[in-house]
């Protein structure tokens, strides 16, 4: 079951981050508060998609072979300390996007979290 979590959860992350590569200055104007936070910058922007297309591909490893589970830990490394960012933002008050924070970025982190961790039985590395 975590395999086909964690390629399910891998898919959107994949599109996330190849948005960010290759349609940056649209997928700035369309996520919520992006905008808030300073001009676009598209270097910044492709840098943080090309940790996103890591992610999603360490994801999909792990969905496709149990034994990759570390790759996918360390993909979802990612997004708990992107999600733990936007923890505090939100905790401080300077979050203007919390439900799409915690549904986008918070619950998906961790169900990638979970979905990293080899289930009993599995290939371990």
């Amino acid at each position: 079951m975590r395999r086909s979590i964690a390629a399910i959860l891998a898919i959107p992350i994949l599109f996330n981050g190849l948005a960010m590569l290759l349609a940056g200055p649209r997928w700035y104007e369309s996520v919520p508060g992006v905008t808030e936070t300073g001009p676009f910058n598209p270097h910044f922007v492709q840098d943080i998609g090309i940790a996103f297309l890591v992610a999603g591909l360490a994801l999909a490893a792990r969905a496709w072979r149990p034994r990759y589970w570390p790759a996918a830990m360390a993909g979802a490394g990612f997004l708990a300390a992107h999600a733990l960012l936007h923890l505090v933002l939100i905790a401080g008050g300077h979050s203007h996007h919390v439900a799409f924070d915690l549904l986008a970025i918070v619950l998906p982190s961790a169900v990638a979290i979970y979905s990293a961790f080899p289930s009993q039985g599995e290939n371990h590395a």
